[in-house]
């Protein structure tokens, strides 16, 4: 089933909140026009900026449905509500009017819009509320108080009674059923999520241990067969395979599932069983790591755990001979945003400086060489160094996968 995204969501919560304000101020606004004409005797400007309103705000509210433009729709009804506020604020006593507070309904109307909105009119109408409090103040008058003296706390009682309903009745009542809205498809989204994550913590689960029977079946292979050259090529594949399905592993245990790993504790894992494997239980081989808390997505650790793999194995097996004793380095830092550098390698015999990927044919050298270049990386021997270095600086690679709808 395919899920609106949270802006569509939003926008059609805005639609519906714009639409029912004015639908709404459109009827108060007509029974209020209609109470003060003939049950407050209030005549001239006041009713028919009611009435006016009404009418200017309805047709607004309809030509909605043809442009579908809901900046248009609010900003008309926003100018409407604030000349019609300020008219009847203007009429009903100035500053002292209880309609001036219908202005405020006008800031908050903004911000529920968007912020910029709200403070745009929050801006306008304390400069209106300035301007009419310095009006009422100066000698010169083009208005006064059109509402009779007898009415006027009935007045000033419906005002209150306007802006109340309003703000609870409309504005109140219709965010708090967003909100609600808002907070059913976010648990929906985040059960979405949960079910995802188990299933992906499955799938890493379960490559780990298809990965680990085909390390057991080559391990099987080696043992049935008898030349050694075989056997060891055969035992070099395990080491591979074992190295992906660690990676794995690593991200199926994870709590929090994420699609990086960190890569200091893979290394150490990864190290200590090719020694292990090659070497056996007791030996005389030191790892030393100089890895910082790095995160790296699964695309990248992936290769380079091959590329410590075929370094560490080609260590152990032509490096650091037999049961002498003998240090492996591997240490790694951030060096750019996305660049990274590391540096592996043995205290080993080493081997001579002619040999090369295109001069060897030794499968790990091209592996180790072709997979820095995966990593769109570079990668040079330091030969100034006893035994075997590597200089190896690569790039964060994370691969950007297109759902199918």
């Amino acid at each position: 089933m395919k899920i609106p995204n949270k802006d569509k969501y939003r926008l059609q919560d805005k639609i519906q909140l714009v639409l029912k304000v004015n639908y709404n101020s459109c009827l108060f606004a007509v029974l209020f026009g209609l109470i003060c004409l003939f049950l407050l005797d209030i005549k001239g400007v006041i009713p028919f900026t009611f009435f006016g309103f009404a009418v200017l705000n309805l047709v607004n509210t309809f030509l909605f449905k043809k442009h579908e433009n809901l900046t248009v729709t609010y900003n008309t009804t926003s100018i409407l509500a604030m000349v019609g506020a300020i008219l009847i604020t203007l009429f009903s006593g100035g500053i002292q009017s209880p309609f001036i507070f219908v202005l405020a309904i006008v800031v908050f109307a903004g911000y529920v819009t968007t912020k910029i909105y709200g403070q745009i009119y929050l801006v306008i109408n304390l400069v209106v509320v300035a301007l009419i409090f310095l009006y009422d103040l100066g000698d010169f008058k083009i208005s006064e108080n059109t509402v009779p003296l007898d009415y006027r706390g009935w007045f000033a009682f419906l005002s209150v009674v306007f802006a109340v309903y309003l703000l609870g009745g409309v504005f109140g009542k219709n965010l708090l059923k967003a909100h609600h809205k808002l907070y059913k498809s976010r648990r929906e989204i985040q059960d979405r999520i949960d079910e995802k994550e188990t299933l992906l913590k499955e799938v890493h689960h379960r490559v780990k241990n298809n990965l680990q029977t085909v390390s057991s079946l080559l391990s099987l292979q080696s043992r049935a067969i008898a030349d050694d050259k075989i056997s060891n090529i055969i035992k070099s594949s395990q080491n591979r395979v074992v190295s992906m399905a660690m990676v794995h592993e690593m991200l199926y245990k994870r709590d929090d599932y994420l699609s990086k790993i960190e890569l200091k504790p893979y290394v150490k894992e990864l190290s200590d069983y090719l020694v292990r494997s090659v070497k056996g239980n007791t030996n005389n081989v030191k790892v030393n790591l100089d890895i910082d808390d790095h995160k790296l997505s699964i695309d990248t650790v992936i290769p380079l755990g091959l590329i410590i793999n075929e370094t560490i194995t080609n260590a152990l097996k032509y490096g650091i001979v037999e049961d002498q004793t003998g240090e492996i380095t591997i240490s790694l830092q951030k060096i750019s945003d996305k660049r990274f550098e590391m540096n592996l390698g043995d205290n080993g015999i080493g081997y001579p400086e002619d040999i090369n990927p295109t001069t060897s044919k030794s499968l790990g050298l091209k592996l180790i060489y072709n997979l820095a270049r995966q990593l769109r990386g570079t990668i040079t021997r330091d030969s100034e160094k006893k035994g075997t270095y590597y200089r190896i600086e690569f790039e964060e690679i994370i691969e950007e996968f297109n759902s199918v709808d």
